[in-house]
């Protein structure tokens, strides 16, 4: 079945994609042209462009990006997707409702994706595709009747005010699109709308808390895109600097915590298995759902914050049983032996081989991974697959839920070593060693401080940690924070990897380190830079000796 999400007019070449694709990380927000240097769009402009791929993947920012593109007119002529999507679509939505600037979405079938995808041009209605010898008629999105509580009927009527009534119309058009009967109440938001990825965010932020907008649930933020008290001491420029502060700003005057990090499962407010919540941010929703068990959809930015300022969120997706089962097992021959390295590169395998459906790995059940081992693995399966989670079998607590049909596909060390020289591109003289993507925990730091005691970072090779708030007064304590500092590490709160900019990351960095394979994905589109990827240990020495091994770890061997 065609079928139209947001209806519109529009007529442009056709850019098709077997590959989704992360507008955050993944497409520059000022020009719309494709960064992302391990996808095959790399390059290629999207403006103007009809644009065909299965379904996004990736950030939860790209919502913003698309929408600061519609508005500096670099955006896809239309977007037409064949799998269900959230990020984008509601980018595209907000576009329309707040801002009345209109992208259409579509969502096709297999066998009409297909078709359309050989054409060189297309012409959208709203009432159909048109392509040489090709017609489709599009139906409109099915509404589905909501049930809806008395306070929920409040809200969108506008007895709570303007802005919960506009997040209410929000959340029940996205319901509509998720197939959702009614909504449920969640406990708690993780707003991923902070970070400054383009100067549309800040209007939204500014629009809503305008209109005296307050959180009705806890809500805490993730990672901002600078050091909020010491950017200016840092040099970053006010043009950058400023509303980089202002977006954080706003959140924090709608009531929300300022936590300033990417890894809110480390904070004291850790969910509880089967706990409702409604977190954004790639990395965290993977990490609440497949290692905690509590339930949150990968909620979209700007969506994130309607549901805050209504406690309310669809009753769909990976809050219900029957998604939340694996759809393809994944048997894993695993080698020998390992260090850390391995569970980033099983997450970023796993992505590869599960792009738009939960995976259950197996043959991991007599491994004993650390749970910033399944940080790594969730930040790196994030990166390169829609999936909202994955299952381990005898390590992740929900491993046991396996769909019916389930197929499956296997992975041995030559998958692994071919993930390694994928991440490691870069030549081995190393500039700049980057820890912290997400957040570094306090049992990392306290790592890291073992590995470089007695040892001073490399003349000419920075070493950078970025961590929260929390993590960071916990480990000045330990005197942890004074033992990396006297190696010659620098510690930076509030920003991430994937927000930090120049001059807090070094402009004469050529080629950076990272044992984050999220990281090592997206660095080379954000930054512009070589990368390298390895192991904690292997990170630590190159930051000692200013190298990188120019071979795999012994274990891939």
């Amino acid at each position: 079945m065609a079928q139209s999400i947001i209806s519109g007019q529009t007529h442009g070449p056709i850019l098709a994609s077997s590959e989704g694709l992360s507008f955050w990380g993944g497409v520059d927000p000022a020009t719309g042209i494709v960064i992302d240097a391990h996808h095959p769009l790399h390059g290629q402009s999207l403006a103007g462009k009809l644009l065909l791929m299965p379904t996004s993947r990736g950030s939860c920012t790209g919502s913003g990006v698309l929408l600061e593109l519609i508005q500096n007119g670099h955006a896809p002529a239309a977007l037409i997707f064949r799998e269900a999507e959230d990020v984008l679509t509601l980018g595209a939505l907000v576009a329309q409702r707040l801002f009345g600037m209109v992208v259409p979405v579509v969502r096709l079938g297999p066998a009409d994706f297909a078709a359309l995808s050989g054409a060189a041009s297309a012409t959208l209605s709203e009432t159909g595709i048109t392509a040489p010898g090709l017609s489709l008629p599009l139906t409109p999105l099915a509404v589905t009747k909501l049930d809806l509580s008395d306070a929920d009927r409040a809200m969108l009527a506008g007895d709570e005010g303007a802005a919960p009534q506009m997040a209410m119309q929000i959340i029940c058009t996205m319901a509509a699109l998720q197939g959702a009967a009614t909504l449920i109440d969640v406990t708690q938001v993780h707003i991923d709308g902070c970070i400054y990825a383009s100067p549309a965010n800040l209007r939204f932020a500014r629009l809503v808390a305008d209109m005296g907008a307050k959180v009705r649930v806890p809500t805490t933020m993730n990672a901002i895109s600078v050091d909020h008290a010491n950017w200016r001491a840092q040099g970053v420029p006010p043009d950058f600097g400023l509303p980089a502060s202002r977006l954080a700003d706003a959140y924090v005057q709608m009531g929300a915590r300022p936590s300033f990090t990417c890894a809110p499962y480390l904070l004291d407010t850790t969910p509880k298995a089967g706990e409702m919540i409604a977190w954004a941010e790639s990395n965290a929703v993977v990490y609440a759902n497949t290692v905690l068990a509590a339930r949150t959809v990968k909620h979209p930015d700007f969506l994130d914050l309607c549901i805050a300022l209504t406690g309310r969120a669809p009753l769909s997706g990976v809050y219900l049983d029957k998604h939340r089962a694996a759809r393809r097992i994944i048997r894993i021959t695993p080698p020998a032996t390992h260090d850390d390295a391995l569970w980033p590169m099983l997450g970023y395998l796993a992505g590869q081989l599960a792009p738009d459906r939960i995976p259950l790995l197996t043959g991991l059940e007599h491994l004993t991974p650390t749970e910033d081992d399944l940080k790594a693995m969730c930040a790196a399966f994030g990166t390169t697959s829609a999936a909202p989670m994955l299952h381990v079998a005898g390590i992740t607590p929900e491993a046991g839920m396996i769909a019916p049909d389930a197929d499956t596909v296997t992975a041995t060390p030559a998958d692994l070593a071919q993930i390694w020289q994928q991440l490691n591109p870069g030549p081995t003289q190393i500039d700049l060693v980057a820890f912290g993507s997400p957040h570094f925990s306090l049992a990392e730091c306290r790592a890291l401080a073992d590995l470089l005691d007695g040892h001073h970072r490399h003349a000419d090779t920075a070493v950078i940690v970025t961590t929260g708030h929390d993590t960071l007064a916990a480990a000045r304590a330990e005197g942890i924070i004074a033992r990396l500092e006297a190696a010659g590490v620098q510690i930076v709160p509030d920003i991430c990897w994937c927000s930090i900019t120049e001059p807090v990351f070094p402009p004469s960095a050529k080629t950076l380190m990272t044992n984050s394979g999220k990281y090592a994905h997206y660095a080379p589109g954000l930054c512009g830079r070589e990368v390298r990827f390895g192991s904690l240990a292997e990170c630590a020495l190159a930051a000692r000796t200013g190298t990188a091994a120019n071979t795999p770890p012994s274990w891939l061997l």
